[in-house]
């Protein structure tokens, strides 16, 4: 076994050039310091979180494998863009085209961090996120916003993204809104009957939202809704953080389980690597864990 095996090395700020939203975009980038030919995970943070957030998923994908990008997005508490900047109202926006510019940019990416160049490969990407970011995450595998009148809006999908994993992905807007949240965030009305590459969904069965009149099936829309290949996993007892997803001691956590994270953890790690990598049979055997266990914390489904 090589000592380097496991071993990351995160660079923090990487700076993007992406003048159209205000400020340049800056990134973390964290990457196992060996091996070759390695696969790129784009991640999408939750509402007020940044590029530095979520190490318990970063770490361990980049320690199996994985480079793994952070992009900071403009809702991010470390910016503080106001409701009355006038790029507000099309943060959702801004927040895909954050992911399209890592995209635009992997030569970038790469010469940032030392020893990286000429080692990621270029055709395996895939893409994920927690909460918004799962519902920005969704956007680039195909997941459209409906209009006022019911109508698709713009196809902002990339086909460089051949897998996701979407935690705590908001479900589908209209009549299953609050009042408050149907009348201030427009966006949170996805159709997501054009997401057709794979994805692995992940919903806690305590997750209950503010913002949706409906429980927390709420966030298995984007499982049920979407065509093609897709898996589903429930989390038992999980809430909005799924077990602290964002973070060791980060105070949105409410329902704190290290059991979750690991469960988590090894099973996003196992289908991105073998929807990337076809011949990999690790999805199947790690998903069938929760099943054979006396003490599960989760289930797995898939269609």
């Amino acid at each position: 076994m090589n000592q380097l095996d496991g071993v990351v090395i995160s660079v923090r700020p990487v700076v993007l050039p992406a003048s159209e939203r205000g400020a340049d975009l800056q990134v973390r980038v964290s990457a196992p310091v060996a091996g070759g030919d390695l696969p790129v995970i784009v991640f999408s943070h939750g509402f007020g979180q940044s590029m530095d957030g979520y190490a318990p998923l970063v770490d361990f994908w980049a320690a199996r494998g994985f480079v793994v990008v952070q992009p900071t997005h403009l809702d991010s508490r470390t910016l503080d863009v106001t409701p009355d900047d006038p790029r507000h109202p099309e943060i959702w926006r801004f927040r895909v085209r954050d992911l399209t510019c890592v995209l635009d940019h992997l030569d970038l990416v790469e010469a940032s961090v030392p020893g990286l160049a000429g080692r990621i490969d270029r055709g395996r990407i895939a893409v994920a996120g927690h909460s918004w970011g799962a519902q920005t995450a969704s956007m680039l595998l195909g997941a459209r916003v409906l209009d006022a009148e019911g109508a698709p809006g713009e196809d902002m999908s990339d086909p460089r993204i051949r897998a996701g994993v979407l935690l705590a992905v908001p479900g589908t807007g209209g009549a299953d809104l609050t009042p408050f949240a149907a009348e201030h965030f427009s966006f949170m009305n996805p159709d997501f009957t054009q997401m057709t590459p794979p994805a692995l969904v992940v919903a806690g069965d305590k997750d209950q939202s503010a913002l949706s009149v409906r429980g927390p099936e709420w966030f298995t829309d984007a499982y049920y809704l979407s065509p093609g290949a897709k898996s589903l996993l429930t989390l038992f007892g999980a809430e909005h953080s799924l077990g602290g997803v964002a973070g060791h001691a980060v105070t949105e956590t409410t329902d704190e389980s290290p059991e979750r994270v690991a469960l988590i953890q090894r099973l996003t790690s196992a289908f991105l690597r073998s929807m990337l990598y076809p011949a990999d049979d690790g999805w199947s055997v790690v998903s069938a864990e929760p099943a054979r266990s006396t003490d599960a914390v989760g289930r797995v489904e898939s269609k």
